[in-house]
């Protein structure tokens, strides 16, 4: 009996221990690479009774289908909840087609422009498709908000309104601002954040996660669970992801983004170009490495046993094995070594064809073709790019910004921008 008593007792303790080191190891990946956790007690708590009673946390992610595409910037927070699902959790993404209608208004000084049914339904189809991209389709639930929001009628939101007080909402710095400098603010647009709040308490979210920008609406949630008689869920921001010149937030307006649809040859060139002093951020925020890898690359690249340009090898192609394959990963940085190390065309480059049909005679202007290639969005992009030095033809740099080359000699030539922009000239009667 002593003997049995024993066994029993160091069973228990061995369970014990391995539920610690479970709970420890799923703080660690967590809370690795965020900005804020609110509050990381309560964190530790929902994530204790998970482990004892082996039920996955509901952990909620919520994006409004405002745009049509999505860029690595977009994919931060979606990488963090990948996590939750790696480590058994249930994953919530909520399409925001109903709040899609007002738009969210942080960081903005005016209100959104309104977006039609039809393209808020053309959005979401996308973003779900490229959220897959990321997430695990088979442990993803995805939902539209409409589903509830649609529902609640006037007295509805009477009821919800009344939670929330003028003063409250004046608490957001977009809000704040807008106020001082007598720029308009919608009643409309103090609804978004209620909206959003109620997304966590109708799916009853244990954790939400959003970028650092959300952390107003993240806290409004955890509010309204709270008045609604619910756990209120723990708020996990993250860090908004510096695009790839390195200082400004990645955007589209700003030319530093990598599309999450761009070729993987583009993708690896331009992850390639980023300063290495961002390189780390891009690990802990664009991939699922074990956050003990990433120290051990970080203190690698500092004690110089590490090439920075080797681990950033290494990451350009965890992006694009994620997003494509592997192999599509393998042969981008056999395609960046050819035209990088050997100085070589790569093999396959898009045709560009012009029609002598459609000149006017038989010369034709330098910038008009990198325009309508698509290698310059404007002839005075093309202009100013032939007078940096970016543009060759079959590996001669032109220099002329208003150069006219003669139509004969330009069949089968390959234009280049810089070291990655390729088209091969084709002339067609």
């Amino acid at each position: 009996m002593l003997i049995f008593n024993l066994i029993f007792k160091l069973s228990i303790i061995s369970v014990n221990n391995q539920m610690e080191k479970n709970l420890k190891r799923q703080l660690e990946v967590i809370t690795s690479g965020t900005e804020d956790v609110i509050v990381k007690e309560e964190l530790k708590s929902l994530l204790e009774k998970s482990i004892s009673c082996n039920k996955p946390l509901k952990v909620k992610v919520g994006l409004d289908p405002t745009a049509p595409d999505i860029h690595l910037g977009h994919t931060v927070v979606l990488h963090k909840l990948r996590q939750f699902q790696d480590m058994g959790h249930k994953a919530f993404l909520i399409i925001g087609d109903y709040t899609a209608r007002i738009g969210d208004p942080s960081g903005r000084s005016a209100l959104r422009p309104k977006l039609s049914e039809s393209e808020i339904d053309k959005n979401a189809k996308t973003y779900t498709e490229q959220a897959f991209k990321i997430l695990v389709p088979g442990k993803t639930e995805v939902v539209k908000n409409s589903r509830w929001l649609s529902f609640l009628n006037f007295s509805d939101i009477l009821e919800l309104t009344s939670k929330f007080t003028v003063a409250r909402m004046l608490e957001r710095e977009d809000f704040k601002k807008r106020y001082k400098n007598n720029t308009p603010i919608a009643i409309m647009e103090f609804l978004y954040p209620i909206m959003q709040a109620y997304d966590s308490v109708s799916v009853k979210a244990d954790v939400e996660l959003g970028g650092t920008d959300q952390k107003f609406n993240l806290l409004m949630g955890r509010e309204l669970q709270k008045d609604m008689n619910q756990k209120p869920q723990v708020a996990i921001t993250m860090p908004i992801l510096v695009g790839t010149d390195g200082v400004e937030k990645m955007s589209k307006s700003l030319g530093n983004y990598i599309g999450i649809y761009e070729p993987a040859n583009e993708i690896f060139g331009k992850i390639m170009s980023i300063p290495d002093s961002i390189m780390i951020d891009y690990f802990k925020l664009l991939t699922e490495l074990d956050p003990d890898e990433i120290k051990i690359i970080e203190e690698d690249i500092r004690k110089s046993s590490l090439n920075p340009s080797i681990a950033k090898r290494r990451l350009a192609k965890i992006i694009i094995g994620n997003l494509y394959s592997e192999k599509e990963a393998l042969d981008s940085e056999e395609n960046f070594d050819l035209i990088f190390k050997k100085k070589k065309i790569p093999e396959e480059i898009d045709n560009f064809v012009i029609y002598r049909k459609n000149l006017k005679s038989d010369k034709i202007n330098i910038a008009k073709i990198l325009n309508d290639s698509g290698l310059a969005s404007s002839n005075s992009e093309a202009r100013r790019l032939i007078m940096q030095g970016g543009i060759k033809i079959d590996n001669k740099k032109i220099n002329d910004p208003v150069a006219n080359m003669e139509i004969n000699n330009l069949d089968n030539k390959i234009i280049q921008k810089g070291k990655r922009h390729f088209r091969k000239i084709v002339i067609k009667n």
